[in-house]
């Protein structure tokens, strides 16, 4: 890894980029003419100059001097349209390239195992898909191509002084590898200096976003000082990074300028004593257009690294990107069978689940489920009775048992059909910055406003969404938080109403709802749970008495199942001492 961090620039890094050009090699190919022509024009106007000069002007003959004005005026002109080529077509290029890469990363993060993003930062991801992808972008607009263009430039220049004078061209090129070798030693540090600054910039974006996302708890506990002191320091090391660069810079520039402002001194200096002296093959043509190819030659070499330091940010970038595309955390989509409207007969044969390695969340659970029952799980916090809800829609995979519906392993069919099949009811509802519509539809064209209206009719709803400002078409904001939790909950029982699910599953889907929304989540339940498997998570025993099946759950193992009545009959029963701690406490209140 150490090796990996010195390296200047990353050949198979680079390689692997490049991969994604093939879509557009007639792009990358006009661009590659055009650095070619911006090269040779560039580099032909000082030859031409010199020879206005030594053949029209120095012997006052002018019966020429129009032919070599219209020649330079071409040139020009051929120039700006190679500029203007070049910078549309290369820009195009990365935005097109950062469009595929994108989108692919995009993918890629779209079929994460859950693990994956529990242990990872959303800020860290934000910046990969979006600002990572920018940097990566300027490698074609700003840097790849401009710095083929001005070594290309400087080859074609130093080339043209050789034909023109060799010995005026020596004198150029002694200071030549001292500016090499400076912007070698500038280019590693750049590049150590690029790595810490995109690392802080990650640490930065993930703080504001989890920051400005748990704004109400910051402020109900009055953690704004403490919040502002930690962003502080934060930005402060954000600063300290992109100084590092800018020092850098400072140190490098002004060297590179006095370099190239000494050469030209000197060659003005011995050039113009040559002229001077009798039988000197220097002409004031020469000299004259030497003058205009040593800013030709140097400013290259300058720009050269600083378009360097914009090729090193998008390679970083780049490496950042391809490890998230690296990475794997995928669920197993090997599944051929396609699932359509499952009976709901549920099995969980000695299934073992942990999120940490060695640290069970489920030990051995053996569990049936009748197709059409409604059974309830039930226990305390961190027993495990979500995680059957994630081992069942395929969120995680199990260490070790199985998993069946109607007899076959999850496992055999396809995610897309399985999760088409199961319908969840969170108890922690998420609904996007849209309207109430495309918030419980998710912009299926299969399903119609109209279906939407008569199924919100039929469990109840619709009252409430009508007297909402605009409707079905009311934006909820971001979160939805123009609504209250108990609203929240409603429109997210009837998202999953609409899907018409042959599994129902309500994990704590009343915790958070007043006793007005939840008689209509009740009324609800009892509808759309009909002739359908449906599996209830609650802490609150009273909404679940009418359960099939009650499944108490403690420490990740089965202790107690059963009707309500006949768990309640149990002398120290487990569900018995949360039933009476609970009715207990009611009547107290």
């Amino acid at each position: 890894m150490a090796d990996k961090q010195k390296k200047i620039f990353d050949i198979s890094l680079f390689k692997r980029l490049l991969n994604y050009i093939k879509p557009y090699r007639l792009i990358f190919i006009v661009s590659l003419i055009c650095v070619i022509g911006l090269a040779v024009f560039g580099a032909t106007r000082p030859y031409v100059l010199k020879e206005a000069i030594d053949i029209q002007i120095a012997l006052k003959k002018y019966d020429g001097f129009l032919f070599y004005i219209v020649l330079m005026l071409g040139l020009l002109f051929l120039e700006v349209i190679c500029q203007l080529l070049f910078i549309y077509y290369a820009s195009w290029l990365g935005q097109s390239v950062v469009k595929d890469i994108r989108v692919k990363l995009f993918k890629h993060m779209l079929k994460f195992k859950m693990t994956y993003y529990d242990n990872s930062s959303v800020g860290v991801l934000i910046t990969r898909a979006v600002t990572d992808m920018e940097r990566i972008a300027d490698i074609f607009g700003q840097g790849l191509f401009m710095i083929f263009s001005d070594i290309l430039k400087m080859a074609v220049v130093a080339g043209v002084m050789l034909y023109i004078n060799a010995k005026l061209s020596l004198i150029v090129f002694v200071t030549l590898p001292v500016i090499v070798f400076a912007t070698k030693i500038f280019q590693r540090y750049m590049k150590r200096a690029f790595e810490d600054v995109r690392t802080e910039v990650s640490n930065l974006n993930s703080f504001v976003q989890e920051r400005v996302t748990g704004m109400k708890i910051l402020q109900l506990f009055t953690r704004e000082k403490t919040e502002y002191k930690n962003f502080t320091k934060i930005n402060e090391r954000h600063k300290k990074g992109w100084l590092k660069t800018v020092w850098y810079n400072s140190i490098f520039f002004p060297i590179a300028e006095f370099l190239s402002s000494v050469t030209l001194a000197t060659i003005i200096l011995v050039g113009g004593y040559n002229i001077v002296a009798e039988g000197s093959i220097t002409t004031i043509g020469q000299l004259v257009s030497f003058t205009m190819f040593i800013p030709m030659l140097f400013r290259p070499l300058n720009q050269i690294a600083n378009k360097f330091n914009t090729l090193q940010m998008g390679m970083v970038a780049a490496d950042r990107v391809f490890k998230v595309l690296d990475t794997e955390s995928q669920i197993n989509d090997d599944g051929k069978l396609e699932a359509d409207n499952f009976k709901g007969d549920i099995s969980l044969k000695n299934v073992r689940f942990s999120y940490i390695q060695d640290e069970e969340v489920l030990k051995s659970v053996s569990l049936d489920i009748n197709s059409g029952d409604t059974i309830a799980i039930v226990g305390a916090t961190g027993a495990g009775k979500s995680t059957i809800i994630n081992l069942l829609n395929r969120f995680y995979d199990i260490d070790s048992g199985e998993i069946t519906i109607d007899g076959t392993n999850i496992k055999d069919f396809s995610l897309n059909s399985l999760r088409n099949q199961i319908a969840v009811v969170l108890q922690d509802v998420f609904l996007f910055a849209d309207t109430i519509l495309n918030n419980i539809t998710l912009n299926n064209p299969d399903i119609s406003e109209t279906d939407v209206v008569e199924a919100a009719k039929a469990i109840g709803i619709h009252d409430f969404i009508s007297s909402l400002p605009n409707g079905y078409h009311y934006n909820v904001k971001e979160r939805g938080v123009m609504l209250s939790s108990g609203q929240r909950q409603l429109i997210s029982f009837l998202r999953a109403y609409m899907t018409n699910p042959s599994i129902l599953i309500l994990d704590e889907a009343t915790s958070s709802v007043d006793s007005y929304s939840e008689q209509l989540m009740q009324d609800a339940t009892d509808k759309i749970t009909q002739g359908r498997t449906s599996i209830i998570i609650a802490h609150r025993l009273a909404t679940i008495q009418q359960a099939d099946k009650i499944i108490v759950m403690d420490a990740g193992q089965i202790v107690e199942i059963g009707t309500h009545q006949s768990l309640l009959e149990k002398e120290d029963g487990y569900y018995r001492n949360l039933y009476e701690v609970q009715f207990l406490n009611a009547e107290a209140v």
